[in-house]
């Protein structure tokens, strides 16, 4: 009888003692956020109520017996100035933390990280902390993902990285870093994604980073070696390095011998005459070459255009003669692009525009003052006939928002494309560029005015041109300098490189699923791409990154899962949030863009319904550019009021 007494004791004893573990909540780590938020001016977004459980608010996740705070996602709340001291940095048992995409500034205090041993993913991005690299974070050797990009932090990357040895990605791109890239050596090569583009560094690449692509250290002017050109020699050439100086052992006589000025002046002769035949000689063979490097118009059919109809055009072929080899630079449709040979284009000034993945683009300004942009391709494998045929079709694709084609040139050694210089620059450029202070934010009515130009170039492709684009992407939608309109660039490419490789199948975040099957582009893919091209200029964000939302999935992936979740205004860029009454547009744009990259091909629409789907969205203003910013004064309280979003998925969009 005792014992069952003492059995039912025990059970009691356990069950209070569980109920007490289940409903307990991390007081200490509540005082903490509750510190935090008091001393952190913020939008009323958030409403955390001290009268409820921690871990029942917003943004906060406990681990699963709620004895502590595992994480904390408070992106795009609108936290303004420093962090506070004392505050962050007692949550010792955190493990995600992400303030991505506010406006906090200032240097990190150091206790904010000291105290985080246990944390494992870091998002900082977007905002406007300033400063060095904060030390502290070197001390987080747990850390797997750290992203502090698009701030504005400056000093050199320490070498102390190193001490992250479980690090798998590192994203500081979008700051002011200087000096010279640290040798980062991660145990087990677990670096997988890296990027510190559009810093100031300078020097060489180290060995160990050369595995990333050139976009990775892009916007460093002085940065070089792999995957960027070679550097420079540090050592001087043979005509520059001095000469021995010989010192005798004898002393000599400073006074020549008759013998000997007799000899230096019989050889001075000698070497004056072979001179003045050496010379004769060049301007014989100069006169010669210049009657046979003298250009000869010559008159080409045109190959049948796609869709199946038959045309010419006009094409003026200039053949410049070095050495043995024929060099030819033909033209397409004449034009003031005649007025200039392959030898104007080899002697112009260039400058590096990008590096995409079909070749090299540079900015050439000519001595005739005209500047033109020349793509030289790589990884070629056309014929000369092949390529020639291909130049002919794309040089008939005349519409308003497709950039023309002028002139191409094709050697054994040399694949040249020759086009119009776009001074406003790309939409990649416009979209991503510096956020810093100085920026000036791309406004709705741009964005409506560039998505809808750029779907008409697309849709003139496929309807009037029966061409798939095949590497539909922000860099290659070019803009007007005197509007926002748009162009689309390298179109209808993919037949000149090799099936195993298609352009589509290089270029990541931006490529349909089965694009890696069938390594073939078609109408279907460019609908898809264009669809993240929609996304991109909804959200802001580059499908490029690999630290998308926070998990490293694509951005149609990251888009889904936010509808997903919870309908908010999260999903869109934080540079619409201070237009008003575009809230709906914005909803009606991104209906479009989920239907574009459908994971069924079938499913997706083609590009003539998208351009009326864009033609039809329900704009309050019919003109461009009457929107108003929440900065504008005449808004008064208002202006701090974000879109309100309804917080049911809209219809259409399929998770």
């Amino acid at each position: 009888m005792a014992a069952l007494s003492i059995l039912c004791f025990l059970l009691v004893l356990f069950t209070l003692l569980s109920y007490s573990r289940v409903n307990s909540e991390p007081t200490q780590d509540k005082q903490a956020l509750l510190a935090f938020l008091s001393q952190t001016p913020h939008e009323n977004r958030l409403q955390w109520n001290s009268s409820t459980s921690v871990c029942t608010w917003v943004g906060v996740e406990c681990d699963p017996t709620q004895s502590f705070v595992y994480s904390l996602r408070l992106p795009g709340v609108g936290l303004l100035g420093q962090i506070p001291v004392n505050t962050l940095g007692r949550l010792s048992q955190l493990r995600v933390l992400s303030l991505r995409s506010n406006r906090l500034t200032g240097s990190i205090p150091s206790d904010v990280f000291s105290n985080l041993k246990f944390l494992r993913s870091l998002y900082l991005q977007d905002n406007r902390f300033s400063g060095e690299f904060p030390p502290s974070l070197s001390r987080l050797t747990r850390l797997t993902r750290l992203d502090i990009s698009s701030n504005n932090f400056t000093g050199p990357i320490p070498f102390s990285i190193n001490n992250l040895t479980r690090l798998t990605g590192l994203f500081l791109e979008n700051n002011g870093f200087n000096g010279t890239l640290p040798s980062i050596s991660l145990s087990n090569d677990g670096l997988v994604d890296f990027n510190v583009a559009n810093n100031h560094l300078n020097g060489s690449i180290p060995s160990s980073l050369s595995k990333f692509p050139a976009s990775s250290f892009s916007g460093n002017i002085d940065l070089c070696g792999a995957p960027l050109p070679p550097c420079a020699p540090f050592f001087p050439s043979p005509s520059q390095s001095p000469s021995p100086v010989l010192i005798p052992s004898v002393k000599k006589s400073k006074k020549l011998s008759t013998a000997a000025i007799v000899g230096i002046s019989i050889g001075s002769v000698v070497l004056l005459l072979i001179l003045l035949l050496i010379l004769y000689i060049c301007l014989r063979k100069s006169k010669v070459r210049a009657k046979e490097a003298k250009p000869k118009p010559v008159a080409t059919a045109a190959t049948a255009v796609a869709g199946g109809e038959a045309g010419t055009s006009s094409s003026k072929e200039y053949d410049v003669m070095e050495g043995e080899r024929n060099k030819k630079l033909v033209f397409i449709d004449g034009g003031m692009y005649s007025t200039f040979d392959l030898e104007d284009l080899l002697r112009a000034s260039a400058e590096v525009l990008g590096k995409g993945s079909v070749g090299t683009s540079y900015k050439a300004v000519l001595e005739v003052g005209t500047t033109v942009v020349v793509k030289r391709l790589k990884d070629v494998v056309a014929t000369r006939k092949e390529f020639e045929l291909q130049m002919e079709v794309l040089g008939n694709m005349k519409h308003e928002n497709v950039l023309p084609l002028r002139a191409f040139y094709y050697s054994k050694d040399e694949k040249l494309l020759v086009s119009d210089y776009m001074p406003a620059g790309s939409l990649s450029a416009l979209l991503h560029g510096s956020r810093g202070s100085g920026r000036t934010p791309l406004d709705w009515d741009s964005r409506m005015r560039i998505v809808s130009s750029a779907a008409r170039g697309l849709a003139y492709l496929h309807v009037s041109g029966n061409i798939a684009h095949g590497n539909i992407k922000a860099s290659n939608v070019l803009l007007r300098q005197d509007n926002q309109d748009a162009c689309v660039s390298d179109y209808g490419l993919n037949p000149l490189f090799s099936n195993s490789t298609p352009l589509n199948h290089r270029v990541a975040g931006y490529r349909a699923p089965e694009v890696v099957e069938t390594r073939k582009a078609t109408f279907k893919s460019d609908v898809y791409s264009f669809g993240v091209l929609i996304l991109e200029l909804l959200t802001g964000k580059s499908p490029n990154q690999a630290s998308l939302g926070e998990e490293g999935i694509d951005l149609p992936r990251w888009v889904q899962s936010v509808v997903r979740e919870e309908w908010t205004a999260e999903v869109f860029d934080v540079e619409l949030m201070r237009y008003h009454n575009v809230e709906e547009e914005m909803v009606q744009l991104l209906q479009i863009g989920m239907a574009c990259v459908s994971i069924v091909p079938d499913q997706r629409p083609a590009m003539p319904e998208v351009v009326r789907m864009i033609d039809e969205m329900n704009r309050g203003d019919t003109d461009y550019g009457l929107r108003q910013s929440s900065d504008d004064p005449s808004k008064g309280s208002d202006s701090q009021t974000p879109p309100q979003v309804s917080r049911t998925s809209p219809s259409g969009i399929t998770p």
